[in-house]
């Protein structure tokens, strides 16, 4: 036992020793101080209100230490390599270099991440930043990845000459696959529709709420609240509307008049005309506003309103609507005058009387 003891005393004293001691208790200390100087960053981060100082601090913290210890370690490690005859010593250079490339990988995917979350809560575009999101973070892990293949010995240009035949060969055997990936790259191009809102295509029984954009498929939510999943190769050969987007609401109605209050039918169409001119819910500037006689109907008299409302909302535009429609009625009821609905008239003809 004291054999050992002194053994080990002596083994404490090798210089070797005392300097992986040191790189170790050195690598605990900046680790330490680093945690002080993030919490304090963090805690000043917390009152400011742009999201890059929080995606920042929140993505750098964890990768920062981890690259502390392995520059550590890795610096112990050709220490001791350098004294013994282990033959690792031609290993550690590449693999801190990998260990780096990856933390710096990580790190990078954490900053998008927490940097389009950031921006999704100030209001930003879902679909917008969620696709430049996605194209960031796979060029972030490509590169990475071609960084550290070529840090091994892996040839690139073999590998990219490879990837150019077979590609080929992907590109015959995976079209419907290549086809929804452009398709989805064209929808986050030409943004004919984003996240959240309404759309339907006359081509096809497609209409809902759009809930999420994929590079392969697009999800909607009906209004049954049943989600349907289309290939978004679909969207590159079907017309697609966008109520979301409309700019105002259209009222369009037919009124029809008896033909026993034919008198009265313009007095009632210029009084009609003149409410909705004045009504505050109607756009009557920027939009047509028509109240016009146009036809002698079988049973009635029919005059035209033509109508835009200015709020797009589909539950406010039918009280609007509501509202005007039963207007116009009492303008109809106030003249004395009667909503026609179908009649026939039938005219017995006097028959000769009989003779005795």
């Amino acid at each position: 036992m004291e054999m050992t003891l002194d053994n080990l005393i002596e083994w404490m004293k090798d210089p070797v020793v005392l300097l992986v001691f040191g790189i170790v208790f050195a690598t605990v200390l900046m680790n330490f101080a680093m945690k002080l100087v993030f919490d304090r960053l963090q805690n000043q981060a917390s009152h400011t209100r742009t999201v890059w100082d929080d995606a920042l601090l929140g993505s750098v913290r964890g990768p920062l230490t981890m690259l502390i210890w392995v520059v550590g370690i890795a610096w112990a490690a050709q220490i001791i390599s350098a004294r013994t005859d282990t033959g690792l010593g031609p290993m550690i250079e590449p693999a801190r270099y990998v260990a780096v490339v990856g933390l710096l990988a990580l790190f990078l995917v954490r900053f998008i991440r927490e940097a389009e979350k950031g921006l999704i809560d100030d209001g930003a575009d879902l679909t917008t930043v969620q696709a430049i999101g996605k194209l960031l973070r796979i060029s972030v892990i490509i590169t990475a990845a071609l960084s550290v293949l070529q840090t091994l010995g892996v040839s690139i240009s073999g590998i990219l000459a490879f990837g150019g035949v077979g590609g080929i060969a992907v590109g015959f055997a995976a079209r419907d696959l290549l086809a929804n990936f452009f398709g989805g790259l064209m929808l986050y191009l030409d943004r004919p529709f984003v996240v959240g809102e309404w759309i339907r295509s006359p081509d096809r029984e497609i209409e809902g709420v759009v809930e999420s954009i994929g590079w392969r498929l697009t999800c909607i939510r009906t209004f049954d609240q049943r989600p349907v999943y289309i290939p978004n190769s679909i969207f590159a050969t079907v017309a697609i509307e966008n109520p979301s987007r409309m700019r105002n609401r259209r009222i369009y109605e037919v009124v029809g008049i008896r033909y026993d209050d034919a008198a009265k039918v313009k007095t009632i169409v210029e009084e009609v005309r003149e409410m909705l001119a004045k009504d505050a819910d109607i756009e009557s500037e920027a939009r047509s506003l028509m109240v016009n006689f146009t036809r002698f109907n079988a049973s009635s008299l029919d005059f035209m309103v033509y109508a835009f409302t200015k709020t797009v909302d589909w539950a406010e535009y039918n009280m609007v609507k509501e509202r005007i429609l039963l207007a116009i009625y009492d303008i109809v009821d106030r003249h004395g005058a009667e909503i026609a609905f179908p009649t026939s008239t039938i005219h017995l003809a006097s028959t000769p009387a009989a003779e005795p």
